[in-house]
């Protein structure tokens, strides 16, 4: 899907989830940036991190965007709600996420340019 200028927009967002402790979150936030996230802003369309400290443990949330589900495949695979952890995650995660959420955008406004 493009927009009115050629570009192309995001019709697809693939969110993942994962909980580690409080000790681990900085050093997890770094780890998850380099290897997780940086691989993502080479293929998909963008990506946003966020991080939510709550006393004893921190959520760590990744949302990629892409223009289609063949898109998102060719960098998931063929089944992308399969999650491919990451090599350390087992050493920083609560518990190992089993799946991430594919959402259709209906929306892809931003009031504000970064």
């Amino acid at each position: 899907m493009r927009d009115a200028h050629g570009e192309k927009i995001a019709a697809i967002a693939r969110i993942w989830r994962g909980r580690t402790t409080a000790a681990k979150a900085d050093e997890y936030a770094v780890y998850l940036r380099e290897v997780g996230v940086t691989p993502l802003l080479e293929t998909a369309l963008g990506a946003q991190m966020f991080r939510e400290d709550r006393g004893a443990e921190t959520e760590f949330v990744t949302i990629s965007y892409w223009e289609s589900i063949e898109a998102m495949s060719r960098f998931a695979g063929s089944d992308p709600r399969r999650i491919h952890h990451l090599e350390r995650d087992a050493e920083f995660l609560i518990e190992l996420p089993e799946s991430v959420q594919i959402l259709d955008v209906v929306v892809d406004r931003r009031a504000v340019d970064f």
